[in-house]
């Protein structure tokens, strides 16, 4: 019984954080990779003409994914890197345009080419390090995203799993009951199946202890078999002679005894033939007397 309130209570639980997690995630925007792609998409829209070099094409922008994006970011990269070399150029020929023609003319002494070279040398390295800064930066917002998808995703799964965990515990209380059932029908069958829990994990552990005994006892006989072989193998070595010496008293015996029989069978012939002898006389005789008579 309560093994039972605690399952039911063990549902409800499950039950409400399932409800509290799935009403969490309702009240949350989801982020998808259509939003996110909103900007580039309509930005590309709006151009009048399709560019030779985009990397994707009217299915990825209808449907996007990663590889698309992630091939749209490494185009507008290089676009944009063209754009501003062609800006740093149009600037600098503007520049030295307008320090030639004007009135009057932009004169640079070495020393001041010297002093803007310098501040260039520290601009460079100072935007060098910020690019190393950004880089960086960049590296652990990936990682820290990807690890952010992959929980993500785990959560999904682990609440799609909860969701049907109601489900599978009803089914087997179901079946636990059926069990039940069962049980009491076979009440005249085999006591240990009616065994409670507690009893039931003895009997297994006695089960077991007895098993590992006959286990130690076999492997006890099994390290003894090899010194028996050879004790057997010993004393066939030794028997041989001895069967050698039986068949050689049998057949010696054998000999023997046909020998005693011959040399009694020549005895009884003699006695046999003197007998009918004595026979022969005291009939003679017989019929002797009675012709006397």
């Amino acid at each position: 019984m309560d093994a039972a309130m605690d399952s039911a209570m063990d549902v409800v639980k499950a039950a409400e954080a399932l409800e509290v997690l799935q009403r969490k995630q309702a009240e949350q925007e989801e982020l998808f990779i259509l939003k996110l792609s909103e900007p580039i998409t309509s930005a590309t829209a709006s151009e009048t003409r399709q560019r030779n070099s985009d990397a994707s094409s009217n299915a990825s922008l209808e449907g996007p994914t990663p590889a698309s994006l992630e091939s749209d970011l490494a185009h507008y990269t290089e676009l944009f890197a063209k754009l501003r070399f062609s800006y740093v150029e149009q600037v600098t020929k503007e520049k030295f345009i307008r320090a030639i023609v004007g009135d009057p003319p932009l004169i640079v002494s070495v020393q001041e080419n010297l002093e803007l070279e310098r501040e260039n040398g520290a601009a460079k390295a100072q935007l060098k390090a910020l690019k190393t800064e950004v880089a960086e930066m960049v590296a652990a917002l990936e990682t820290k995203a990807r690890d952010l998808s992959r929980r993500y995703e785990q959560l999904r799964a682990d609440t799609d799993r909860l969701a049907q965990l109601p489900g599978d515990i009803r089914e087997l209380e179901a079946q636990v009951e059926e069990l039940r059932v069962a049980a009491q029908d076979d009440a005249g069958a085999d006591p240990n199946l009616r065994l409670p829990l507690t009893k039931t994990l003895a009997l297994v552990a006695d089960g077991r202890a007895e098993q590992q005994k006959l286990a130690k006892e076999l492997e006890s006989l099994r390290a003894k078999a090899p010194r028996k072989a050879r004790e057997a193998d010993r004393l066939r070595a030794e028997l041989q002679p001895l069967e050698m010496r039986l068949q050689n008293s049998t057949a010696a015996a054998r000999e023997a005894q046909r020998r005693k029989e011959a040399a009694l069978g020549g005895v009884a012939d003699e006695l046999e033939q003197r007998a009918r002898w004595w026979r022969a006389s005291e009939s003679v005789l017989t019929q002797a007397l009675k012709a006397e008579d």
